[in-house]
């Protein structure tokens, strides 16, 4: 017998301090970058975005894969080809953990529109408040200072 999963998440994380050091202009070579990362994982992406200071990745998860591995992989291998490629030169890290939320199939279409429209999403609410949005949609309990 076969083993047979959807695993749709939610992924979020931040840049050091939220800063916004993911510039427009070479954002979309990191999330391509990301998407082929994720991919050779036997992960089935459906969008990576974000804006300066944070990615957002949906993603079904290969069932073999721990979420906390597979952050800390995303996050060595980016910070790897930033410094590397000078991606974002004033880029100084990420932020420690993540936000990881799971979605049942018919959230899929939402979420990836949600992704895809970071920049004008952004305008309404910070960052800051959408990820603290998140987590208490998802009662996740954290504690502000650590945000």
């Amino acid at each position: 017998m076969g083993t047979y999963t959807r695993l749709t998440y939610q992924i979020v994380f931040q840049t050091y301090h939220w800063e916004p050091t993911l510039t427009k202009q070479n954002r979309e070579e990191l999330f391509t970058y990301i998407s082929g990362l994720l991919i050779k994982k036997k992960c089935f992406v459906y969008q990576v975005g974000g804006i300066e200071n944070h990615i957002h990745i949906i993603i079904d998860i290969h069932p073999t894969i721990a979420i906390s591995q597979l952050v800390k992989d995303i996050k060595l291998a980016c910070t790897s080809l930033i410094r590397s490629s000078k991606l974002f030169p004033h880029f100084r890290g990420w932020n420690e953990g993540y936000g990881a939320f799971s979605y049942a199939p018919e959230a899929r279409n939402n979420l990836i529109q949600y992704v895809l429209n970071q920049e004008e999403h952004h305008k309404k609410e910070s960052p800051r408040k959408e990820y603290m949005r998140l987590l208490k949609e998802f009662e996740v309990e954290f504690h502000e200072k650590y945000i």
